[in-house]
């Protein structure tokens, strides 16, 4: 593997753009190898502001604030991909930016991610690109239904989607292509379950892939991810080849998440996120090193490490409704790792933390879940 002669050594500043939770938990990992955090985010007080050494208190694409951190810190990261593409490409032209801006670019936009991945004979839902009513009108009349249409750039957690039931939803989603004007409309596919493929790429073009994740979604947002994935070993195959493929064209730096469905020993790729992610989480307890520290290592030009699942893993997701039930249940239980975000206000279907439960068995795994919920009642 090649060496980087410049890395970015503990004692040096990571800036991070975005201060939300991902942001929190890159720069809780990279305090605790010694390195010193920037945050810049619009909200005074954010998550990662509580954990970094200094905020700089802006929006996204204000030119200044993102001088401001670019001259601050030694190296850029960020921890949402809906970066302003300029400010990404200011900061890579400085050299501070391994991630580059062209990740950025693919997954901020949902007509590029399909289009690549179909460039490059990965498998995926038939889809159609639709910028008017008429032309979404014209392009159902190909499509079986149920099918969904999505907007090409925002949404998540199920926002900016609607799904296709039947015909009758013809003019729903007309209505939906005239409001949001570029929209992509995809075949939907009946999956037996969901997968997540977590990896992180050093610039040397190393790759190291995190146990591929299970998941469950309740009204579109993560409820539960488990690990190992009850997959076949084919499967799993075909995920990694389909990550690497999709990473090396990408030139992907640091942690990168793809979400993929399977149907019987088949794969359909979803989502990309260029950054850690949610399903990603139980990395913190359940390996030797997590999806943020790897990602640290990564921009910061350090080698990676070889990962070892420690024991099998459930993450629960805890929404804005579920946190006084979880603040009930901490003293009266030993099962879980707990964690919180450091968000001022608990909001309904709201991220606010996250508990990680681990044992020898899926079973006890699943004991320790039951205590926890009925101790939270």
């Amino acid at each position: 593997m090649p060496k980087n002669n410049n890395p970015i050594l503990p004692g040096q500043t990571i800036g991070i753009i975005g201060g939300g939770q991902l942001g929190r938990m890159m720069a809780i990992a990279a305090k605790y190898m010694g390195y010193h955090i920037a945050v810049l985010d619009p909200t005074s007080n954010c998550p990662t502001s509580q954990v970094a050494d200094k905020q700089i208190t802006g929006a996204y694409d204000d030119r200044q604030a993102i001088k401001e951190l670019t001259e601050t810190v030694d190296v850029v990261t960020y921890e949402f991909e809906n970066v302003d593409l300029t400010a990404a490409t200011y900061i890579e032209k400085k050299g501070k930016l391994p991630q580059g801006a062209y990740a950025l670019e693919i997954t901020q936009n949902r007509e590029k991610e399909k289009q690549l991945m179909k460039d490059l004979g990965l498998p995926i839902p038939d889809f159609a690109i639709v910028t008017s009513g008429s032309e979404c009108e014209e392009a159902l009349k190909a499509f079986s239904f149920p099918a969904v249409i999505k907007t090409c750039s925002g949404g998540y957690d199920g926002k900016g989607q609607i799904k296709l039931n039947s015909r009758e939803d013809t003019q729903q989603a007309v209505a939906f292509a005239e409001k949001n004007t570029h929209c992509i409309i995809e075949e939907w596919v009946a999956f037996d379950k969901e997968i997540s493929v977590v990896f992180t790429r050093a610039e040397s073009g190393e790759i190291i892939i995190f146990p591929i994740a299970e998941n469950d979604h309740k009204n579109h947002i993560l409820y539960q991810t488990q690990v190992p994935a009850r997959i076949s070993e084919d499967v799993q195959k075909k995920a990694y080849k389909a990550a690497e493929k999709l990473a090396e064209k990408m030139n992907v730096v640091g942690t990168f998440a793809i979400e993929m469905f399977v149907q019987g020993e088949e794969i359909f790729l979803n989502e990309m996120a260029p950054r850690p992610h949610n399903s990603g989480h139980y990395t913190i307890e359940a390996c030797n090193i997590s999806q943020f520290a790897q990602h640290i290592r990564a921009i910061a030009g350090l080698p990676l490490t070889p990962i070892t699942l420690l024991a099998p893993a459930a993450m629960i997701n805890i929404l804005g409704e579920d946190l006084d039930g979880v603040l009930k249940a901490l003293p009266k239980v030993e099962d879980g790792f707990v964690h919180l975000y450091g968000k001022v206000e608990a909001k309904s279907k709201r991220k606010m933390g996250h508990t990680t439960f681990i044992a020898e068995t899926r079973e006890e795994i699943q004991s320790q879940i039951s205590r926890f919920e009925e101790a939270k009642r």
